[in-house]
């Protein structure tokens, strides 16, 4: 109950999210759906010529990660003052140097939306090949668990028969 309230206060939920992006497992994975997540959106946004303001601001609201909603629109209020799109994302700490380096050179060459793309589908890959290796390793776990779990109920269920039969013999 207290979680849920300290997770409807907005401090709570950049705590809670900036926390979830560093758990060892499931953080590298939801910061790569999270990177992917944006640039499709900015790709698709840029692409359609909005500008990117404004495309800062639907994209930051449709991360679904605080934390990186807030380095978004930190970085959308840098760029209003004239930086180019990198430098505030760098600064961010969210998104990976790769990420940065290839948004730079898309800002220079004007190939912004076909960058924006090529990070998406990488990202796109990586969390697939992510999300296969996770589920390899938490088959055989699940299968030993309901296994334990079989094999419990059943010894649960005759114990009580021998220990009758014991008494009776």
């Amino acid at each position: 109950v207290g979680f849920k309230f300290f997770y409807k206060w907005e401090k709570g939920q950049i705590i809670v999210d900036r926390w979830v992006l560093f758990l060892p497992v499931f953080g590298p994975l939801l910061r790569k759906a999270a990177v992917a997540k944006f640039s499709r959106t900015l790709a698709t946004m840029v692409s359609s010529g909005v500008p990117i303001l404004n495309a800062l601001d639907i994209v930051s609201r449709t991360s679904g990660n605080k934390t990186v909603e807030k380095g978004v629109l930190e970085a959308k209020k840098s760029i209003a003052e004239g930086q180019s799109l990198a430098e505030p994302l760098e600064d961010t700490g969210v998104f990976p140097p790769m990420v940065i380096h290839m948004i730079a050179i898309g800002e220079t060459t004007g190939a912004l939306d076909s960058m924006l793309s090529k990070i998406a589908d990488f990202y796109d890959d990586e969390v697939d090949v992510a999300v296969d290796a996770l589920t390899s390793l938490i088959e055989p776990i699940m299968i030993v668990f309901l296994g334990v779990v079989v094999g419990g109920l059943v010894i649960s269920m005759y114990l009580p028969i021998f220990s009758i039969a014991d008494t009776v013999a």
